[in-house]
């Protein structure tokens, strides 16, 4: 279920974060629902302990997960990773926008396709 992308230039433990708000978003992981330990993780992403612990204590901190000691973490019943997720996706957005405006692309180009994303309409380039 869970899977990083080694080759992004985003720090894995940031990737962590980012894939645990979306699932939940998505409703793959639900509220109360029991993560994985901090060990459990990192063996399935083949990765150091303290990455995932750094992601763990980082979506506690943003209300995301909470913990209970000696039974682990669990995704908290609110609407904070919908909020952190929003967060993230319009920092991505407004990087991307940057970038089409510097190759000189219209706005009006990119409101058309933003209107075909919604719309769920594929454009083949």
């Amino acid at each position: 279920m869970f899977r990083l992308n080694t080759a992004a230039g985003e720090p894995m433990f940031e990737q962590i974060e980012q894939m645990i708000a979306k699932y939940v978003c998505m409703g793959a992981l639900e509220a109360h629902e029991q993560l994985p330990s901090v060990r459990a993780m990192a063996a399935e992403l083949g990765i150091n302990p303290n990455t995932v612990a750094k992601s763990y204590k980082s979506l506690e901190a943003h209300g995301i997960i909470y913990t209970i000691p000696g039974k682990g973490a669990f995704i908290a019943a609110n609407d904070s990773a919908k909020a952190f997720f929003a967060r993230k996706s319009l920092a991505a957005f407004r990087q991307a926008v940057s970038e089409a405006k510097l190759a000189h692309i219209e706005e009006a180009a990119l409101v058309q396709e933003l209107r075909q994303i919604y719309k769920g309409e594929q454009k083949n380039d």
